[in-house]
């Protein structure tokens, strides 16, 4: 039996989890996902779905969230249905992240939608403060393994982002990207 399947299977009590979860306040609840970052089987899964489903923006069904994935600002983040993001993941959503249906984000995948400000040389680095722009993860999408996704981008529907590549620019859809940065390697279509 497919997860999805599973999920469809359980999602009453699942649905009814997420109710009880969603009378607690943020701060508990976001500690609680937290604490759970770690937590193996299935067991781990449904908690960490229910949690985040709870703290998300939106949050569909079917959405696999394995150990040791680090969601910052999870209230600033959308994930469509059938969303699968594996271990070692760093998402950090302050400045919105939208990811549609059935994307697969493989192990090491860091998202950001922040970055620092950097172009005063008389300010310290550390001192010129970030600034936030949206990540859209449009559906039916592959990030292979450690890639890295930065701040403002969008990424087309059927697109494939090859295993460690940086990007660094908006992606047309139906394309196998890869390379640092990451540059078009051929059209799915």
């Amino acid at each position: 039996m497919r997860g999805r399947d599973k999920f469809k299977k359980f999602k009453p009590l699942i649905m009814f989890l997420v109710g009880i979860f969603s009378f607690l306040p943020f701060g508990l609840r976001l500690f609680f996902f937290r604490s759970c970052q770690n937590l193996m089987g299935k067991k781990g899964l449904v908690l960490r779905y229910v949690l985040l489903s709870t703290l998300a923006k939106k949050c569909g069904d079917n959405v696999s969230i394995h150990p040791n994935v680090f969601i910052l600002n999870p209230q600033c983040l959308s994930l469509g249905s059938n969303v699968s993001i594996h271990p070692m993941c760093y998402i950090e959503a302050l400045g919105e992240i939208k990811i549609g249906n059935n994307v697969s984000i493989a192990h090491g995948v860091t998202i950001m939608s922040t970055e620092h400000r950097y172009n005063d040389p008389d300010i310290a680095i550390n001192n010129q403060g970030s600034y936030f722009s949206k990540v859209s993860i449009k559906s039916n999408v592959w990030i292979g393994a450690k890639a890295t996704i930065l701040a403002g981008i969008c990424i087309g529907s059927g697109t494939v982002v090859g295993a460690g590549a940086v990007v660094t620019k908006d992606i047309k859809s139906n394309v196998i990207v890869g390379g640092v940065p990451a540059k078009v390697i051929k059209e799915r279509i």
